[in-house]
């Protein structure tokens, strides 16, 4: 009897012991991160290898490329006393405030690669957390013009030209948390998620003396300055009176090519301060989290540091210095021509937004400018102004643009190659072109004169290698949707 007393406590308690008791499911859930800010990041003071910090750091070094290159182009325009010109060539003026040119940027300047000779250009950075800009839109009638607006990032922040129907009078760019009240007399407000904003007007003009007399009156007007000195009046500045500012000395040694504004010894200090300036898009905040972890090791340890400063020069030399070729900037279109289908929209694609910061910075998205990129002829070679070369447009196919369309031709470091008749690209501008009986229209490149009766339609080429850009000035649909294609550029027996 006592046995089976014992018995039932036993199957009693083994019983309790396997029956499932009442459990809240949220107790034993690990919360799946909904937002960015729920994701836990690395944590400080990991201990980290020479190889990984190099791998971080050359990656940080392609991402934030354009971002560096922004901020150090600003730098330099601050140091500007006032609106005007540097080396008598450049549009500088101090942050707020903007420049213009009164014609085509000269040739002899090598401060900027591939600019083009179609238009009057203009520059002006902002600091928006200082105050908002005002910037006016005169009154252009029929002339093509745009006004390009970069964020820090390199991508455009408004749609302001001829082709967006813009109306004259004064629109306003604000930062990001900017709450203050919008004066009267404003016409539009476009905001910007970074405080600096590189704002370019382009205004076109052909390359008559005539257009070039023509446009003074509309660029005078083309003006930017702080929104505390907004009054509601249209300022006129007479720009052909714009002061001239010596040019710094160069270093000793210093290598040809534009001006270098990311320099791998700076990298550092630069990235940390951008990182601040540049708040992140949304999925990038594990991006930020990342770098900062090693940046913040490369402080407190000098052989990461050391290991971080090497992965920098590194990657200048492998990653960014290859793309400078246009071959490497975009995506191939057919005929041999490269296309940056996203400009000035990159979001995240990192590749082709540090490309383009490296081999022709501030390009337009492609519904304002198709930009159309070559380095090679159609067997695959390098261009080289020792041979001969011409492209073909057929009867009726000439660029299909509203606005204008040019090709230019630019030396091995991507700036105009001086010659003696001084004709650096063809396209809407010149009223002298000549078209075959058949209705083509066909352009010589090359360092030699096709002939007399041909040399209207000749871009002289250095003897060495050079590249093109053939610039579509709001396109039309045709060109977008790839109907239209860039004829080939052969080579010429």
């Amino acid at each position: 009897m006592q046995n089976m007393r014992l018995f039932a406590v036993a199957v009693a308690t083994a019983a309790t012991m396997t029956l499932p008791c009442a459990v809240n499911a949220e107790s034993i859930q690990v919360p799946i991160p909904k937002a960015a800010t729920d994701v836990p990041g690395p944590v400080p003071g990991n201990a980290m290898t020479d190889e990984y910090v190099q791998l971080v750091g050359r990656m940080a070094y392609f991402w934030g490329y354009p971002m560096v290159n922004a901020h150090n182009r600003r730098a330099a325009f601050s140091q500007a006393p006032e609106p005007g010109l540097l080396g008598s060539v450049v549009p500088v003026a101090p942050v707020g405030f903007n420049q213009m040119l009164t014609d085509y940027l000269k040739p002899d300047q090598t401060f900027i690669v591939c600019p083009n000779q179609d238009v009057a250009y203009g520059a002006g950075f902002t600091a928006l957390d200082k105050e908002p800009t005002v910037i006016q839109v005169p009154d252009f009638g029929k002339r093509f013009y745009v006004y390009a607006m970069y964020d820090q990032r390199t991508d455009e922040i408004g749609r302001i030209g001829k082709q967006y129907g813009t109306k004259p009078g004064f629109y306003m760019i604000v930062g990001q948390d900017w709450k203050g009240k919008v004066p009267k007399g404003i016409t539009g407000v476009v905001r910007s998620s970074t405080d600096l904003v590189f704002i370019v007007p382009r205004v076109f003009k052909d390359s008559t003396p005539e257009d070039t007399a023509a446009v003074q009156p509309v660029i005078n007007q083309v003006v930017m300055y702080p929104l505390s000195q907004f009054d509601g009046k249209m300022k006129v500045k007479d720009y052909s009176k714009s002061p001239d500012f010596p040019v710094p000395a160069a270093a000793p040694n210093a290598p040809k090519g534009e001006s270098k504004w990311v320099k791998p010894e700076t990298y550092y200090d630069e990235l940390s301060v951008v990182m601040k300036e540049v708040p992140p898009l949304p999925g990038e905040e594990s991006l930020y989290k990342w770098i900062a972890s090693v940046w913040d090791a490369a402080s407190k340890n000098p052989e990461t540091r050391k290991a971080l400063d090497a992965s920098f020069v590194a990657a200048e030399k492998e990653l960014i210095e290859p793309l400078f070729q246009f071959q490497y900037n975009g995506k191939g279109i057919g005929n041999g021509w490269t296309v940056p289908a996203n400009a000035a929209e990159w979001g995240t694609d990192y590749l082709n937004r540090t490309a383009i910061s490296k081999s022709s910075m501030y390009q337009n998205t492609s519904a304002e400018t198709r930009y159309n990129l070559r380095e090679s002829d159609s067997d695959g070679n390098s261009f080289d102004g020792t041979k001969q070369y011409s492209i073909t447009f057929p009867k009726g196919q000439v660029p299909p643009v509203k606005g204008f369309w040019s090709l230019t031709l630019y030396d091995q470091e991507k700036f105009f190659f001086a010659n003696p008749i001084n004709r650096f690209s063809l396209g809407t501008k010149n009223k002298d072109l000549k078209y075959a009986d058949d209705g083509s229209l066909t352009v010589y490149l090359g360092a030699k004169s096709p002939g007399t009766e041909k040399e209207a339609n000749w871009i002289p080429a250095p003897e060495g290698h050079f590249s093109l850009i053939l610039r579509l000035y709001w396109p039309e649909a045709a060109v977008l949707n790839g109907k239209w294609l860039p004829p080939d550029i052969k080579k010429v027996n």
